[in-house]
């Protein structure tokens, strides 16, 4: 106890990205050799995570070289694990930053904790929505890191947070003034669509038992009710397939195909995103507003993330 101050270790569980183009080669193989992500027997996982890595190599080096060679993703959890503590004087809480797929990796920061010697110590990832694929990998990897750094404390983890009221007003926030911005800009005889993105997961994982999908639902149903409109056009879909498999739909693409030939301007929400990294920069912002521009999408405008968001950050605190 720091005076009468908990001292309280924060772990915020991200994905993790490359640091260099020397780094995106790696990163993709530890990400597709992870059970969670490529569900195969163990004895075909790494073969196949290798061909897939070297499929997906040159795309991603591509996707990097854009935002200038690495993963803009580090830098922005370290901004938000700042403000969380900012918003935080009533305990003496420090925010350790724990990557899935890339440094720091968990046994980094479960190290650190164990230094910083805590009174507790709470897991807060920074998915909103619960899939075994992110949050179940990360806190089975925790546990594990945990174990081997000798760490021992009192400790809760948050699983998800799709339909908590601060998460869901800061949410509306962002969507809202960006939709009427973009709204502003249009011919009143242009209609415009909604599309809520969120990243996709293959459709075994969902008929497995993964809440994930079923959480994305729940968030975008309590930002509409939140809204209180009911003149609105909007869809659910899902990008950023990866893996050969049949993945949940409808997918992004598809929906910007539907929007070029319905004539109607698009506004794309990465709703299951807190942050701004390749899936948003470079797939949103460039390959996708391509495809809109070549079917025939009137505009197309893309909601920024919450990242820094005053309320956003409080509704973590």
């Amino acid at each position: 106890m720091n005076g009468n101050r908990p001292r309280v270790a924060i772990v915020l569980f991200n994905l993790g990205g490359p640091d260099s183009p020397e780094a995106i080669r790696q990163f993709l193989l530890n990400l597709l050799k992870d059970p969670a992500i490529l569900r195969v027997p163990f004895f075909v996982r790494p073969f196949l995570a290798r061909k897939i890595t070297k499929a997906r190599l040159k795309p991603a080096t591509e996707a990097y070289r854009v935002l200038g060679g690495k993963s803009p993703l580090l830098e922005m959890t370290r901004a938000q694990a700042q403000a969380i503590e900012t918003a935080l004087p009533e305990l003496d809480a420090k925010c350790f930053i724990a990557m899935r797929y890339w440094h720091p990796f968990a046994l980094e920061a479960a190290r650190a904790v164990k230094a910083w010697k805590p009174d507790e110590i709470v897991l807060l990832p920074l998915y909103p929505h619960f899939s075994t694929t992110t949050t179940g990998s990360s806190l089975t990897d925790w546990r594990m890191a945990a174990a081997q750094a000798g760490l021992v404390a009192p400790t809760s983890a948050l699983c998800c947070y799709p339909t908590d009221p601060g998460f869901i007003a800061a949410t509306l926030s962002i969507v809202r003034n960006t939709y009427e911005a973009a709204r502003e800009t249009l011919d009143p005889s242009v209609p415009l669509r909604i599309l809520f993105s969120a990243h996709g997961l293959p459709e075994a994982i969902v008929r497995g038992g993964d809440p994930y999908q079923f959480q994305i639902e729940q968030t975008v149903a309590a930002v509409i009710a939140a809204w209180r409109r009911n003149d609105l056009d909007w869809k659910i879909c899902y990008q950023s397939r990866a893996t050969p498999q049949k993945w949940i739909e409808p997918s992004t693409d598809a929906e910007i195909a539907q929007a070029g030939r319905d004539k109607t301007a698009l506004l794309v929400v990465p709703i299951a995103f807190v942050s701004e990294h390749s899936e948003t920069l470079v797939e949103l912002d460039i390959d996708y507003r391509r495809l809109a521009s070549e079917v025939g999408v009137p505009s197309y405008f893309r909601v920024p993330t919450q990242q820094l968001d005053t309320d956003f950050i409080g509704s973590l605190a």
